[in-house]
Parts: structure tokens; C-alpha cells; sequence
């Protein structure tokens, strides 16, 4: 069935309704945002209101401002007949079965034949709600489960009703991955699905060990968060983020729809839990939970509180460390951690040992009452809950037979399937094979591929037989059609001498037996930039021919990115900071994914950009010089986005930046970034790639000078930025006018990448630079001073 999503509907314009809407929106989608009427003259007030308050929230749920206008909003009453125009229905109203069933009897009266119906319920029954509708309407209505906040939560739940069209799901599953970028899991039409099934119980069951065992809540959070892969916030924190009534009423919704849930029904009443929410403590929502803080208006500081549990009492934040995690820190790999952190005889290593004893019980008893295939559970908590590792991904790391003990141990039951697949002589839930990754399929007792990789490629599964290079810092793998990758592995994927070696290494492999190259790595971030550290030292030491050299070995690779003989693609995400910029800048093609924070932030540590960066912005702003224009527009922009250190918030706002061109290309799944990366750089080199040849640029000299340099003063003058600040900002519009010229000039590139070099060294040897890089290394912020 050949379908496009041109327009959709969404019903009910809350905080995951207006949130779906950008989302939607934000890919390109026209959206209809409907909600009640309002009394008075604008009966689309409650809609708009809710639409402008989305917009104004941070982090954004829109990848760009300006796709708003792509929403417009309604009322239930004057515009649901305009569903007919739609392709697709997405209802966001109250979880409460008997208005969702009155909705949809109205919407059955103006949608057209074929048009798609699905509810983004997080557990009523799918069954019910398409109960009495027309034949047309059951055939085409199902569950798509958005997680909140749905611009960043990558995963989406599909639950077929009983009368739905199999090919409904199938293009839900193929429009979730390709055009929504999420990671499209097929639930059973059970309470809570897949991700809240799971991820509430074992929420829920930490809570209550962590009681039991007699540990605090910084503890708890401290053990069941980063050491394990999972977020910071840990479990207590993720409960008040969520809201504490949220979690409650969840939970004992699944304890009253699952009797026969032995897991959930075992779990206590939480005295703490009770406590909370008698006092209406729900967490960040009331500022108060199981942590809240306070300004102390006589200090000047915020003081933090944790509760107590046994006391029910606050009592000041306590960051002591845990001695288990410290010393599981040192142990290298996630399976070496796990193997430190279950062996330890602390509370510690009991809290550890009765979760993952209860998570593996659990999930492995809920294969096949949720879904027939266990590995949708795995997706399911990464992407919904952002965990790392999945449950049973995490017990692979641990070992299938020491998670059968560790559930033995702890009385719970191992299910059948497990036993068999130990019994037959199976180690591991999952395999990798030839690149590709199975799973243990509880039906035919063997191996089966995992559907679906062939639009990806997962660099975790071809690292071990397609590494054709590496050092400490960077990695070079075969990603076949005569295409390689670079992929850096340093701390944070910093640039230091190991990336910079790597860079080298792989356009000259490339050059030599390859057709080109892709730059890119799925770690959390691209590149958060220059190795700090590093420049740190040279400069406190003095070090300033040594530091010349690394600065200028840098922008040298940097021109060999853009002036090499084959195509070097570039592949940003998360984070790509400073260096991490510059490089994407060299790129004969940037492919980014839409979650990409890109910007040049080195002013924020005392510096202009010096790896290229400084010199490709002036380059790119020249291009738009027109005669008898105003001439410094573009510079000007230029100019300020670096002075400013403005980082982009999406790929695509990176395009209002300067950083991302046109011709680039911007993927909403992460997980397809490598595999187009490659393509584009098979396509350039099919094409019959030419070696580009490094053009002048025009600078504007003196005249453009001086107008940044009264800017700089007026802005010191009005507060708004310090003395440091200007010489940074003067430092930087000296290089990008092309220093010391009386009128404008064409100018080589090296001539603006010699003047960059110089203003990075001498703002190295001013004392407040150096201030500002030590704060960055030590606290991750950056100073004003």
C-alpha cells in the first residue's frame, strides 16, 4: 500500500498533543492541533495556548521556531470535520475510555476511507476504543504510543487492534523509522504495553529494595544510574522528574488490570510513596519530591534536601560515593563493571543482585505475553527509558548462567524458555554474525536474524572483523563498496595527536586504495571538540612553538578534509563542539542527524576558533558578497554566531547558522546516519569525484574592521560583555576582515588561516583565558570573566 502523510490531525492539543504536533510538524508534516472550545471571542484559546506554551519550553520540541507555522489550530466543535482532509488521526485526549469512545464516533462521521486513526494511549485497552465504529474504521485504527517528550524519545509502540489491516502496521513500522526517526516496537494489546510494563515494575522494585536493604536515595540513584548505562537521574530522581502521582496511579493501574501478574501484585505499598503523596510532594512539578532545594536568601546559595526513608524527613543532600561504583569504575568494560558491582558484599552488591534477580525474572516470564520477540522489550527500554543497555542485552554482559543464579538465589522462578535455552547449549540471548545481530527465537529454538538492519550500519557489529586501522584514539573500518570510516574513540571524542593521526591515516588510505570516506561514530556525541587539556598544559608551560605546531597540524588536516582526492563525508551528532565543528565545515558533504548541537564555542574558553573554523566562516560569508549590496550583512551574522558562541539546537537551526549547507543532508533517525553517509560519499565518487582546488577569498579590511571594534565598545559599555570579551571579539573580527588591509582584498586561505593561528596563540598567553579553560576542565561551564 503505497501511502504518503501529508497532513494530520491531532486531538487534543496537551502536552503530548502539542508535543506530537511539533514533532510532526518539525519533519515536515502539515498539522491540524485541535482541543475544546473556549468561551469568548477566540474559541481556539485553549489549543494556542497550549501550542505557544510548547514552543517556549526548553529543551525545544521543535527542531526549528519557524516550523510552528506549519500547525494551526482548532476546536473540537467549529473544525473536526476538517479530518477529512487528513491522512492521519492521532488522538491525545484524557485517558478515560468513555470520552476517547465519544471522540471517535464523531471522527468515523468526517473521516474519509482509508484514512489512518490511532491513539497514543499509554494502556487502555486498543480493543475497546474501536468498539461499535465502522468496518472502515477498525480496519485502520491501532495504538501508536508516542514517549514523552516526542522529539526525543525514540520510542514508538504499534499495537494492532483486533480488526487491523496488517499493512496498516506495516507502514507504521516503516514511516516510525524512516520519516519520525523512532524505533518502531510491536506490542501485544496488553496494560502498559512493552515500555511501561517493564519499565514501572522495575522502577517501582528498586524503590522498594532500596527500602528494605536500608540504603539512601542518593544511593539507590547513585547504582541504578550512568554505572549501569541508564540515565544519571538514577531511580528516585526519575521518579520526580516523571511525577510522583504519575508513577503512583500507573502503577496501580497495573496492579487492578494484572491479577495475575504474580511480580506486580508482590510489590508493597510504599509508606514513602504514601507519604509523599498525602502531602502533594509529586515531585518536580510541586518542587518537591524525594529531592527538592531552596534558596538560602541570607547565603545566596540553593541548598539541596533528600528524604529520609526510614525517618520521612528531609535532611540535607548527602554526595557521598559509593565505594562499590568507584572501584567498579576502574574495571574498563560495562562487563567487567557489572562483574565488579555483583560481586561486592555491600549493600551495594545486594541492591544489585535482587534487581537484576527480579528484572531478568520478569521480563523473560513476560516472552510471549507482550510480545512474541524478546529483543522489542530491549528496544523498547533504550529507547523509551534511555537505557543503554536493554534487560536482557544487560544480562548477556552479566552471563546467562549468572543470571539464572542470580534469579534462583533470590526465589524467584527461571521461565521455561530460558531453561531450555540454557539446556541446549546456548550462551547468549543475542549473536553477532557477518555484521548483522540475531536473537534467540523461543519458537524455532535458534538463532533468527533481527528484522530490519539493512537500512543501518552499526559499527558495534562490524568493529571486530572490518577494522582495517586504529590507534588509542581512532578506529578505521570497511564499510564495503570501496567507502571506509573514521570513527574517533577518544574521551568525549576530543580531538587530540591519536584523532588527528587518525584523520591522516584514513585520507591517505583512501586516496590510495578506497573510492572515499565517511567521518563518523555512534557514541553519545560527535565531537565536543579540541582535547582542552592538552592546550592547557602547552600554553601554562609556555610551550608556545609546540603549540604553534599542534594548531597548525590541525588546520593542515583540516584543508586535507576539503582538498583531498576523494570525497570525505562528515557525520555529526549530539554534541559537535569547537573542533568537532570545523571538521563537519571541511566536508565535501555534511549527513547529520537532526539531533545535532553544532556550534563554535571556543570564545567561551578565551580563544577564536583556530582549527579552520575561523577562516571557513569568513569564507562562507564572502560568498554572499554582491556588488553595490550592503557588503558586511553576511559577515556581520558571521562574525556574531562565532563571537557569541551559538550553538544550534537542531541541524536544521544549524542551517540558520552558517554551519549546514543546502546541498547537506539531514537524517531524523540516527540510526541510518552512517549507512546514507556512505552513500552520498558512493555517489560523489560514482560520479567521478574531482580534487577541489582551495579559491581566494575576499575580505573587507579596515572599514568592516572598525565597525566590529565600536560594536565590541558599545557592548562593554552597556554591561553585556566584560573586557575579556572584547579583546576576544576584536581578535576575531581582525582575522575574519583580514587584519591590517586598507580596502578589501582577495586573500589565500592559508593567509587567513596564519592570521587565525596567531590571534589563538596570543589570547593562549593572556591570564584570563587560561581561567576560563581550567574552569571548563574542571567544571564542564564556561567563566565569564
Amino acid at each position: 500500500m503505497n501511502r504518503h502523510i501529508r497532513r494530520v490531525t491531532v486531538l487534543g492539543s496537551g502536552v503530548m498533543g502539542s508535543g506530537i504536533a511539533c514533532h510532526l510538524a518539525g519533519i515536515g508534516v502539515e498539522v491540524v492541533l485541535l482541543d475544546m472550545p473556549s468561551e469568548g471571542a477566540d474559541r481556539n484559546k485553549t489549543a494556542r495556548e497550549h501550542l505557544n506554551h510548547a514552543l517556549k519550553s526548553n529543551p525545544s520540541p521543535i527542531y526549528d521556531k519557524a516550523f510552528a507555522s506549519r500547525i494551526t489550530v482548532g476546536n473540537f466543535e467549529d473544525d473536526l470535520e476538517k479530518i477529512k482532509n487528513s491522512d492521519w488521526v492521532i488522538e491525545v485526549i484524557i485517558e478515560r475510555l468513555d470520552i476517547k469512545k465519544s471522540m471517535f464516533e464523531k471522527v468515523d462521521q468526517f473521516r474519509k476511507e482509508g484514512t489512518l486513526i490511532t491513539s497514543n494511549t499509554s494502556g487502555i485497552p486498543i480493543q475497546l476504543m474501536s468498539e461499535g465504529r465502522s468496518e472502515d474504521f477498525q480496519k485502520h485504527f491501532c495504538g501508536t504510543h508516542f514517549f514523552n517528550p516526542p522529539r526525543y524519545l525514540k520510542l514508538f509502540e504499534i499495537i494492532p487492534g483486533p480488526k487491523t489491516d496488517p499493512s496498516v502496521i506495516d507502514f507504521f513500522t516503516v514511516y516510525a523509522e524512516k520519516f519520525l526517526g523512532k524505533t518502531p516496537v510491536l506490542a501485544k494489546d496488553t496494560p502498559g504495553f512493552i515500555g511501561n510494563r517493564v519499565g514501572v515494575y522495575s522502577m517501582a522494585k528498586v524503590m522498594e529494595l532500596a527500602q528494605e536493604i536500608g540504603l539512601t536515595i542518593e544511593e539507590a540513584d547513585t547504582l541504578t544510574g550512568s554505572i549501569l548505562g541508564r540515565p544519571k537521574t538514577g531511580t528516585f530522581k526519575l521518579a520526580d522528574l516523571v511525577g510522583l502521582d504519575t508513577a503512583s496511579n500507573v502503577t496501580k493501574g497495573l496492579q487492578q488490570n494484572l491479577p495475575n501478574d504474580k511480580f506486580i501484585q508482590d510489590l508493597k505499598e510504599s509508606k514513602v510513596m504514601n507519604f509523599l503523596l498525602e502531602n502533594k510532594f509529586f515531585g518536580d512539578k510541586t518542587q518537591k519530591g524525594f529531592y527538592y532545594k531552596e534558596f538560602d536568601k541570607s547565603t545566596g546559595e540553593t541548598n539541596r534536601f533528600a528524604l529520609d526513608l526510614e525517618k520521612l524527613e528531609y535532611r540535607p543532600l548527602e554526595r557521598s560515593k559509593v565505594a562499590a561504583v568507584e572501584t567498579a569504575k576502574q574495571a574498563g568494560s560495562t562487563r567487567n563493571k557489572l562483574g565488579v558491582l555483583l560481586k561486592d558484599k555491600s549493600k551495594a552488591g545486594d541492591l544489585l543482585r535482587k534487581h537484576f534477580a527480579s528484572l531478568f525474572a520478569y521480563v523473560a516470564d513476560k516472552v510471549p505475553e507482550i510480545t512474541e520477540v524478546f529483543y522489542s522489550i530491549d528496544d523498547a527500554m533504550k529507547t523509551g527509558y534511555a537505557w543503554k543497555y536493554g534487560p536482557f542485552e544487560t544480562w548477556d554482559l552479566v552471563g546467562l548462567k549468572t543470571g539464572i543464579q542470580l534469579i534462583e538465589s533470590e526465589g524467584y522462578e527461571v521461565s521455561d524458555w530460558v531453561k531450555e535455552m540454557a539446556e541446549s547449549g546456548k550462551e547468549s540471548f543475542y549473536q553477532i554474525k557477518d555484521g548483522k545481530k540475531y536473537f534467540y527465537d523461543i519458537h524455532s529454538k535458534d538463532y533468527q536474524l533481527i528484522p530490519g538492519q539493512d537500512a543501518f550500519i552499526i559499527l558495534d557489529n562490524i568493529r571486530k572483523t572490518k577494522e582495517v586501522w586504529s590507534n588509542a584514539e581512532a578506529s578505521i573500518q570497511y564499510l564495503g563498496d570501496g567507502i571506509i570510516n573514521l570513527e574517533f574513540r577518544s574521551k568525549m571524542n576530543s580531538i587530540g595527536g591519536g584523532v588527528i593521526t587518525g584523520i591522516n591515516k584514513a585520507i591517505d588510505l583512501a586516496e590510495k586504495d578506497y573510492q572515499g570516506l565517511v567521518i563518523g561514530n555512534q557514541a553519545d556525541n560527535f565531537s565536543v571538540g579540541a582535547n582542552l587539556a592538552m592546550i592547557m598544559m602547552m600554553a601554562s608551560e609556555q610551550d608556545w612553538w609546540e603549540l604553534n605546531m599542534a594548531i597548525k597540524t590541525f588546520q593542515d588536516t583540516m584543508m586535507k578534509v576539503r582538498y583531498s582526492a576523494i570525497p570525505v563525508v562528515v557525520a555529526p551528532h549530539g554534541m559537535t563542539l569547537g573542533g568537532g565543528c570545523e571538521i563537519s565545515l571541511h566536508a565535501d558533504k555534511i549527513v547529520a542527524a537532526a539531533e545535532t548541537y553544532m556550534g563554535l564555542v571556543e570564545a567561551g574558553v578565551g580563544v577564536i576558533p583556530g582549527g579552520g573554523g575561523t577562516k571557513e566562516m569568513t569564507r562562507r560569508a564572502s560568498q554572499f558578497l554582491i556588488s553595490d549590496d550592503v557588503k558586511t550583512n553576511h559577515l556581520r551574522e558571521a562574525y556574531m554566531t562565532v563571537a557569541m558562541a551559538k550553538v544550534a539546537t537542531s541541524a536544521y537551526e544549524a542551517k540558520n547558522f552558517g554551519f549546514i549547507r543546502n546541498e547537506d543532508v539531514i537524517v531524523v533517525n540516527k540510526d541510518r546516519q552512517i549507512a546514507e553517509a556512505k552513500k552520498h560519499a558512493l555517489i560523489m565518487a560514482e560520479a567521478g569525484y574531482t580534487q577541489p582546488i582551495a579559491k581566494k577569498v575576499k575580505v573587507l579590511g579596515k572599514e568592516a574592521m572598525g565597525m566590529f571594534y565600536v560594536g565590541s565598545d558599545q557592548m562593554v559599555a552597556g554591561n553585556y560583555i566584560s573586557e575579556h570579551d572584547r579583546l576576544i571579539a576584536n581578535k576575531l573580527g581582525y582575522v575574519m576582515t583580514g587584519g591590517n588591509l586598507s580596502e578589501p582584498t582577495e586573500v589565500s586561505q592559508q593567509y587567513l588561516l596564519d592570521l587565525e593561528r596567531e590571534a589563538f596563540l596570543s589570547l593562549c598567553g593572556e591570564r584570563k583565558t587560561l581561567e576560563r579553560i581550567q574552569h571548563m576542565l574542571k567544571t564542564g561551564k564556561p567563566l565569564r570573566n
